[in-house]
C-alpha cells in the first residue's frame, strides 16, 4: 500500500517521510548542508553519503576485486563489470549499457542533442562529465601525478595508461600474430596490418594510411607544415622523430655497432651498416 501521493506529478508513497522528501524535487529545497564545503542536498541520507567524499570512507566493496565505493548505488553497477550484464540496449544500434543513464547519453549519439557547453569556447558536449574533461583544457589543470616519474596529466585515464610505461604491462593482444599493445587504439590500428584495411584517405593526393597519425604526418607534405624545432638551432621538422635523430647533432649521441664500434647519428643507418656482419 502506497497511500501518500504528490499532489504535483501524483507519485505514491509508503509513507509520509518518503513523501516530504519526494516534494523537495519540486520546491528545489535543499534543507541539508555538509559542514565543510557547503554543498546542500534535498534529503538527509544524501548529506550523509556525500560526508564520505570528505572522510574517504567507501564502505561498500566488491568480493571479486575489493574495489571499493561510496555509494552501494555505485557498487551493484561495478558488479555487472564482472558478470556481464548489460541490461539496456540501444534500440537503433542494438549496442548495449549497464547503465540507463549510459544508455540514454548514448542516444544522443543519434537524436545529435549535445546540451551542455563550454563557456568559454562553445563547444557542445553529450554529457556533463565531458564538458568537465573538457574545461581542463581551459585550467590547464593536471591535477594526477605519476608518483615514479612524476609526469602529471589532466585524466585519470590517461595516468593509468601512462603507468603501464613503468610496469611494462601491455595488456592489449592481438589475436593473430600474439603482439601486445599499452592502448586499445594501438591494437585497432595494428590490425589493420592483418586485414589490410587502410582507412584514412588524404584529401589532397588520395593516398591511403592504415592509421590517423600516419595520414596526418603525411599531410605535412601538402601544407608545409613542421611543427617541430629544435630548441638549439630553431631548425624545424615535420615529425617528432626527426627532430629527436636530428638533437644527437648537438648532445654527440649515436648509434654503436656492437661487432665493430663503428657510430652513427640514426639507427637506421646503423642498421644497414649491420648487415655487413650477417652476410654469410
Amino acid at each position: 500500500e502506497r497511500p501518500y501521493c504528490c499532489d504535483v506529478c501524483n507519485k505514491t508513497f509508503s509513507d509520509r517521510s518518503s513523501l516530504k522528501r519526494h516534494h523537495h524535487l519540486h520546491t528545489g529545497e535543499r534543507p541539508y548542508c555538509c559542514n565543510v564545503c557547503n554543498k546542500t542536498f534535498s534529503d538527509r541520507s544524501s548529506l550523509e553519503i556525500h560526508h564520505n567524499v570528505h572522510t574517504g570512507e567507501r564502505p561498500y566493496c566488491c568480493d571479486v576485486c575489493n574495489k571499493t565505493f561510496i555509494r552501494k548505488s555505485n557498487l551493484k553497477v561495478h558488479v555487472r563489470v564482472h558478470t556481464g550484464e548489460r541490461s539496456y540496449p540501444c534500440d537503433m544500434c542494438h549496442k548495449t549499457f549497464t547503465t540507463l543513464v549510459n544508455l540514454n547519453v548514448h542516444l544522443r549519439v543519434h537524436t545529435g542533442e549535445r546540451p551542455y557547453f563550454c563557456s568559454v569556447c562553445n563547444k557542445t558536449f553529450i554529457s556533463k562529465n565531458s564538458l568537465k574533461l573538457h574545461v581542463l583544457v581551459h585550467t590547464g589543470e593536471r591535477s594526477y601525478l605519476c608518483g615514479m616519474c612524476h609526469k602529471t596529466f589532466r585524466y585519470l585515464q590517461h595516468l593509468n595508461v601512462h603507468l603501464r610505461v613503468h610496469t611494462g604491462e601491455r595488456p592489449y593482444c592481438c589475436n593473430v600474430c600474439s603482439k601486445t599493445f599499452r592502448h586499445r587504439s594501438g591494437l585497432k590500428t595494428h590490425n589493420h596490418i592483418h586485414t589490410g584495411e587502410r582507412p584514412y584517405c588524404c584529401s589532397v593526393c588520395n593516398k591511403t594510411f592504415s592509421d590517423r597519425s600516419s595520414l596526418k604526418r603525411h599531410q605535412r607534405m601538402h601544407t608545409g607544415e613542421r611543427p617541430y624545432c629544435c630548441s638549439v638551432c630553431q631548425k624545424t621538422f615535420s615529425e617528432r622523430s626527426k627532430l629527436k635523430r636530428h638533437h644527437n647533432i648537438h648532445t654527440g649521441e649515436c648509434y654503436r655497432c656492437d661487432v665493430c664500434n663503428k657510430t652513427y647519428r640514426e639507427p637506421q643507418y646503423l642498421k644497414l651498416h649491420q648487415r655487413v656482419h650477417t652476410k654469410s
